[in-house]
């Protein structure tokens, strides 16, 4: 854009804003005509989609705010009047994290709500993600929203929509409420009911803490085994929201051996220890490392801010505490889950993306298993589809990037409830003189070994966003033949919504989504795909070993990595050539 259509926009967005401090930051880039910034904040707008919004806090078309945050609002509540006109009475559930903002941005949201006639259940302290998915399931409400922008830094925030059904939205609820939303008139004018009034009329109701324990009550009866024993935890809410669900969740399943990290314990949206509030980033779990040696823990639990996903250390087959991949910890949950309990016509799902290795153990366990696209949001609405169609019960699902549910409580990832699980399994290990590794080696001997890795390019603005466009069309254009040491045998396009092998076209039943997989010769994958939430082009690479009788697990394991950073090696080339940045 040039300056003079920067000026415009940015002027008259200002004009329409309903946050005097946005406003005036805008304003004060104008008058230092400061073009660089305002193109990253008018050069595209926060897109409203399935994972609903999630951006910086600032002033702008394409960051968080109060405008887009109001706005949204009515654009979603005309939506839900027209689709679920029980809506009026059913209500929506309004939950947040520990955010800056968080409060802010609530408190907006439930008064458009109630200023459209529209009740708002709303939790009066932060919530984890899958207890506002759970509120909204056990008040019978007809949609909630959630408030967070879960493991992003710390300048972020976000809003996330869940359907009547609990899950979050699918098209085409995500493109109809986006249409609304682009109906809605200036910020400024966007009608608002106070909390007073609100209140006054019955529309503004305070969630009771009848739904909280409902919550905690229904994750207790998770746990397949009951197991506990001298099982020693530490744990870390990473400065997010699931401190007091875990401790007390863990204290009454009798688990006597957890302490937490009291830097981390209470929320706080600066996230003053960490600069990257994610588990899975470089130094994150340094204090709770430190603190599990010091106590000679045996298992160490850590949550994002909104609680929703979970990381899992381990001791090793020497005594190392290390941390297990989500692939790893999905497939443990799902073999333990399908051991260990007996249930009717189960189902396991996963995500393209992820490890192949669950689809193994299902077919030798006798279990159904589905893959869906990358987010939860797919798994829970398929779990739903398989047990209305076919009668089918839901045992878990995972997606590698640290997200498991376990059962029917939340119809989301839930990192609560995920890790209640997997202190279950843990002492379950402990107590036949194992641990998870030693638990994962079982079945990896039994099901094959499966070794996966993934690679992350950061590529903020309107530049890196032309980028990664220009990467995924690249590869669309130019499908390669093989990728270092292995022939492609089939290329998927989920775009285009095919798969080809052998100059064969067959037709892909998934939904349309940005991701081109290749299928390699010997059970290998490489996915890519840009990030729904983050501005990111994600690479998924994943390979299988034959384990030979009688060789060491690790020698196996070794030469698995060394073949999986050669493939990886030979794509980001492929990559390069295709206009993604070397840095």
């Amino acid at each position: 854009m040039t300056p003079n259509e920067l000026d415009a926009k940015a002027s008259a967005w200002a004009a329409n804003d309903c946050d005097p401090a946005t406003a005036d930051e805008v304003r004060a880039l104008l008058a230092a005509q400061d073009w660089k910034s305002l193109e990253d904040r008018f050069g595209q707008a926060l897109e409203f989609g399935t994972a609903g919004l999630r951006g910086v806090i600032g002033g702008g078309t394409n960051r968080m705010n109060r405008a887009v945050v109001r706005r949204t609002t009515l654009g979603l509540a005309r939506y839900l009047k027209a689709k679920l006109p029980s809506v009026v009475s059913r209500g929506v559930v309004l939950g947040r994290d520990g955010r800056r903002m968080s409060d802010v941005f609530l408190a907006d949201a439930a008064s458009v709500l109630c200023a459209e006639g529209i009740p708002v259940h709303v939790f009066s302290r932060v919530v984890p993600t899958p207890v506002t998915a759970f509120g909204l399931l056990h008040l019978g409400a007809a949609a909630a929203v959630m408030v967070t922008a879960s493991h992003n830094p710390p300048e972020y925030n976000g809003y996330k929509v869940y359907w009547e059904n609990g899950a979050q939205i699918i098209p085409p609820h995500d493109t109809g409420i986006a249409q609304a939303i682009d109906a809605v008139g200036a910020a400024k004018d966007v009608p608002l009911l106070s909390e007073r009034e609100a209140k006054a009329q019955g529309l503004w109701r305070v969630v009771p803490p009848s739904v909280e324990r409902a919550y905690q009550e229904a994750i207790l009866k998770l746990r397949p085994t009951r197991c506990t024993g001298d099982l020693r935890v530490v744990y870390t809410a990473m400065h997010g929201v699931g401190g007091r669900f875990v401790v007390d969740a863990f204290e009454e399943a009798g688990f006597a051996g957890l302490s937490t990290v009291p830097e981390q314990h209470e929320p706080n949206g600066d996230f003053p220890t960490v600069r990257f509030p994610n588990p899975e980033e470089p130094g994150a779990m340094d204090l709770s490392t430190a603190a599990a040696e010091k106590v000679k823990a045996d298992l160490v639990l850590a949550n994002d801010p909104d609680a929703d996903r979970l990381a899992v250390m381990a001791r090793d087959g020497s005594g190392a505490l290390r941390m297990l991949t989500g692939n790893e910890v999905g497939v443990l949950l799902g073999h333990f889950l399908l051991t260990q309990q007996q249930v009717d016509k189960p189902v396991v799902l996963t995500t393209i993306v992820s490890s192949a290795q669950l689809k193994a153990i299902a077919q030798a366990l006798g279990a159904a298993y589905d893959e869906t696209l990358t987010g939860f949001k797919w798994i829970a609405n398929r779990a739903l589809e398989l047990e209305a169609a076919e009668g089918r019960t839901f045992v878990m699902g995972y997606e590698e990037a640290l997200g498991y549910t376990v059962g029917t409580v939340a119809r989301d990832k839930d990192g609560v409830g995920s890790a209640l699980v997997v202190a279950d399994m843990a002492a379950w290990c402990k107590e036949r003189g194992t641990t998870l590794f030693g638990y994962l080696e079982e079945i990896q001997r039994a099901h094959g070994l499966f070794v996966a890795k993934q690679f992350n390019a950061t590529l903020p603005g309107a530049s890196g966003a032309a980028a990664i466009k220009a990467v995924m069309q690249g590869f669309r254009d130019g499908a390669p033949g093989r990728i270092g040491d292995f022939e492609v045998t089939a290329t998927a396009d989920y775009q285009a919504q095919t798969r080809t092998a052998g100059g064969a076209v067959a037709t892909l039943s998934l939904p349309k989504s940005n991701v081109v997989a290749y299928e390699l010769a010997g059970g290998g994958r490489v996915t890519l795909r840009p990030s729904g939430t983050e501005p990111k082009i994600k690479f998924y690479f994943e390979l299988k070993e034959s384990i030979e009788a009688g060789e060491p697990l690790a020698k196996a394991k070794d030469r698995a990595q060394a073949r999986l950073a050669a493939t990886e090696r030979a794509f980001l080339e492929l990559a390069y050539a295709r206009g993604l940045p070397r840095t």
